[in-house]
């Protein structure tokens, strides 16, 4: 597996090395001693799936807060989307600024979120699935958000938004939220 630190600190992108031959390939997604020697988190505690069906959907802007705050490492199982995070740690010096990566079937890469970022993504095709590892369980006093348009953040998605939940749409701007805590 490649490694490749991103723009905002402590998050990657984790790029499978497949091994090609005529029945196919074969790429690990994931080890414990490749992830531990960058540093990384190694020890998931929940697994989920989402799907969504229509081009253009927006899932997000989402994360947990302290003291049930997450690291994410995440994949596109089938489809395309457009995958976005944001730095809200207080103290860091992209907090604020958000970071793009085109995760989809083919490319198979996946992207590494730590504590204290919102993550989301839209998806570029129609019937796209995720596969999530969450260092944390899910806890729903604890779930938070932040409004995908915000224009303090400005996150460049690439097409029309054509859906997005009821709750998605009634989160806070950057502005309203109170301090992350990691």
């Amino acid at each position: 597996m490649k490694f490749i630190p991103l723009s905002l600190d402590g998050a990657y992108r984790v790029d499978p090395e497949p091994t090609k031959d005529e029945r196919g390939l074969f790429a690990r997604i994931y080890c414990v001693d490749e992830f531990a020697s960058v540093g990384l988190y190694s020890s998931w505690l929940q697994c989920n799936v989402s799907c969504s069906t229509t081009r253009g959907t927006v899932r997000g802007l989402h994360f947990q807060r302290a003291p049930k705050a997450e690291i994410k490492l995440l994949r596109c199982t089938k489809g395309s989307i457009w995958d976005v995070i944001v730095d809200l740690r207080t103290e860091s010096p992209t907090y604020g600024n958000w970071h793009g990566e085109l995760l989809d079937e083919d490319n198979r890469s996946m992207l590494y979120v730590p504590k204290g970022f919102a993550h989301g993504f839209q998806t570029l095709t129609n019937d796209v699935e995720m596969f999530y590892f969450h260092s944390e369980k899910f806890s729903a006093p604890h779930q938070h958000g932040l409004i995908w348009n915000d224009p303090e953040v400005a996150i460049k998605w690439p097409i029309e938004v054509t859906r997005l939940s009821k709750r998605d749409l009634d989160l806070p701007f950057l502005k309203d939220l109170s301090p992350i805590d990691i």
